[in-house]
C-alpha cells in the first residue's frame, strides 16, 4: 500500500498560502535541496488540485535553465489533478480525476508503488485531511511570519497527537519536520 504524504512549505505562523515573498522555489540552500530530492525519490506520483496544477504547468515546463532539477522531476512524475472542470491536462504524465475522486485516491493508495505526494492545493489538502487519507506530513517551515493566509489544517479540525519522524534544520533557517499519524 502506498503512502499519501502532504509536503508543504509553511510559514512559522502556520500559513501555507503564499501571499507574500517568503518562498522562492529557485532559491534553495544546497542541503535543503538535497533533502527535497530525497523526499522526491520516495514518490512516483503527485496529487494536485486544479489551481496548483495550472500554476505548476504554467511555470515548471517553461524553465530552460533549472539548476535545481525540479523541472525534470515534475515533467517525469505521474501527476493526478483533481478537477470538475479540467478535461485536457496539457502536461505529459498527467491524469484528471473527476467524480468520486476520494475513492480514486483510495484506489491509487492501494496500488503498488512509492509515495503519492500532495503539495500546495489547499482545498484538496483540507479534504484529504478530513477524509483520513493522509499518512504523513512533511513540512518545510520557513522562518517567516505572514500574519494571514489559509492554514495547513481546516479551521476547527482536531487531530490526535502526531508522531515526529524527523526534525532537521538548514543554514537558511528552514526546518524540515516530518510527522505521521
Amino acid at each position: 500500500m502506498r503512502k499519501l504524504a502532504i509536503t508543504q512549505n509553511i510559514t512559522l505562523d502556520g500559513s501555507i498560502e503564499m501571499l507574500g515573498d517568503w518562498f522562492d522555489p529557485t532559491d534553495q540552500d544546497p542541503q535543503l535541496l538535497e533533502a527535497t530530492r530525497r523526499q522526491s525519490e520516495r514518490a512516483d506520483a503527485m496529487l494536485l488540485g486544479r489551481q496548483t496544477f495550472e500554476d505548476f504547468r504554467g511555470y515548471w515546463p517553461r524553465q530552460t535553465d533549472d539548476q535545481t532539477g525540479i523541472t525534470d522531476e515534475l515533467n517525469q512524475i505521474q501527476k493526478y489533478v483533481v478537477s470538475s472542470t479540467l478535461t485536457d491536462p496539457q502536461w505529459r504524465n498527467s491524469t484528471v480525476l473527476t467524480g468520486d475522486w476520494i475513492a480514486q485516491v483510495r484506489a491509487l493508495k492501494g496500488q503498488e508503488g512509492r509515495d503519492i505526494v500532495v503539495t500546495g492545493s489547499i482545498t484538496l489538502t483540507h479534504a484529504l485531511i478530513v477524509s483520513g487519507l493522509v499518512d504523513e506530513y512533511r513540512l518545510f517551515v520557513y522562518p517567516a511570519i505572514q500574519g494571514r493566509g489559509r492554514r495547513l489544517f481546516p479551521d476547527g479540525y482536531e487531530m490526535p497527537r502526531l508522531h515526529l519522524v524527523e526534525a532537521r534544520g538548514f543554514q537558511n533557517g528552514v526546518c524540515l519536520l516530518r510527522y505521521t499519524n
